[in-house]
C-alpha cells in the first residue's frame, strides 16, 4: 500500500522510469536524448538495487545522428541489459537507437514501420569548410555501417545494398526480422 501512495504524486513517466521503463516518442536531438542518457546512467551508477533489465520504448521519426550515437554509446556501456521495443514508427536515427538494444532483446510491435536510409546532410561554406564536412560525412557513414554490422551480423556490402542504398528503405516488422534488425515481433509486454 505504501508503494501506491508514493506513486500518487509522480507523473506516469516518472513512475515508469522508476520501474525500469522509458517511453521515447519524438525527434532525436540533444535535448530529447539527455533525459534517457541520465536515466540509464542513474540506473547503472546511483540506484543501489540494480534491475535485471531496462525497457526503452521507441517511436521516433529520427533526427540527429550525433545525438543518437551519444545515446548508443551509453546504452552499449550499460551494465544492465537494455530491451528496446519499437512501436508505431522507428526511422533513421530512431532506428539506430533501437538497434543498440541488448542482443536478443530488440522487439518490434506488429504494426511498426521502419525507415532505414543514408545519413542526410547539407553544407555551405568555403572550400576548406566543405572538405571538413565531407570528412565528417564519411566518418559518420562508416560509424553507421559498423553499427548496422554489429547489430545485424550483415557484411558491409549487404548493408550498403539492402539497408543503406541511395534511396529510403521502408520495412514492415516482418521484413525487419529477416534482416536481423529485431529479434522478435510481439505485442507490448514486459
Amino acid at each position: 500500500m505504501a508503494q501506491e501512495v508514493d506513486n500518487v504524486d509522480k507523473s506516469p513517466g516518472q513512475a515508469l522510469q522508476e520501474n525500469g521503463m522509458y517511453v521515447f516518442m519524438g525527434e532525436v536531438d540533444n535535448e530529447s536524448i539527455k533525459p534517457i542518457v541520465e536515466w540509464i546512467l542513474h540506473e547503472n551508477y546511483v540506484v543501489k538495487k540494480k534491475k535485471k533489465e531496462l525497457l526503452l520504448m521507441i517511436c521516433s521519426e529520427g533526427g540527429s545522428v550525433e545525438s543518437a550515437f551519444a545515446l548508443i554509446d551509453v546504452m552499449r556501456s550499460s551494465n544492465i541489459h537494455i530491451k528496446t521495443v519499437g512501436l508505431g514508427q522507428i526511422a533513421s536515427a530512431g532506428l539506430l537507437i533501437f538497434l543498440a538494444g541488448s542482443p536478443g532483446r530488440r522487439v518490434l510491435t506488429p504494426n511498426t514501420s521502419i525507415l532505414s536510409h543514408q545519413f542526410s546532410w547539407g553544407s555551405d561554406g568555403k572550400a576548406h569548410e566543405l572538405f571538413a564536412t565531407i570528412k565528417e560525412f564519411e566518418l559518420t557513414h562508416k560509424r553507421m555501417v559498423r553499427h548496422y554490422k554489429e547489430s545485424t551480423g550483415m557484411d558491409d556490402e549487404e548493408i550498403k545494398k539492402t539497408l543503406l542504398p541511395p534511396h529510403d528503405v521502408w520495412l514492415t516488422a516482418e521484413e525487419a526480422l529477416t534482416f536481423n534488425i529485431c529479434d522478435a515481433i510481439s505485442d507490448v509486454q514486459r
